[in-house]
């Protein structure tokens, strides 16, 4: 994606990653719905981590490479946000982490969804006010 993204403006990359980041969140409730949990949970991984890259790139100007430094800027987004954000950035790394694993619970999956569609939502909102 960050190929693809390379020749936009930061602003326009902010949009396309929060799309995306969305495109993921409506996925993963599509595998929920199928019972694929796996595929759900790595969907919301990528939702969190998307919506990170987005503010990032909105504040910023800002492209974000690695797990590293995803970890690392969404302390700036939660300084800005709130502390819930950490929850989120939380929620949605332990759905990586069922990915791979496989131990959580579609439960664990619907709650990890919540919080990461607020991220989501108050990501898209702050850069669409903003742009």
């Amino acid at each position: 994606m960050d190929l693809l993204l390379r020749d936009l403006d930061p602003h326009e990359r902010a949009q396309e990653y929060i799309e995306a980041s969305k495109g993921l969140l409506d996925q993963a409730r599509e595998e929920l719905a199928k019972g694929n949990v796996r595929q759900a949970a790595e969907k919301l991984w990528g939702a969190t981590a998307l919506a990170i890259k987005a503010y990032a790139e909105w504040r910023d100007g800002r492209g974000l490479t690695s797990h590293g430094e995803l970890w690392r800027y969404k302390d700036v987004v939660a300084d800005e946000l709130g502390e819930w954000v950490r929850d989120s950035w939380n929620a949605g790394n332990s759905m990586h982490t069922c990915f791979y694993e496989g131990w959580c619970t579609p439960r664990d999956v619907e709650s990890s969804m919540t919080k990461v569609k607020r991220h989501v939502r108050e990501v898209e909102g702050k850069i669409s006010s903003h742009t």
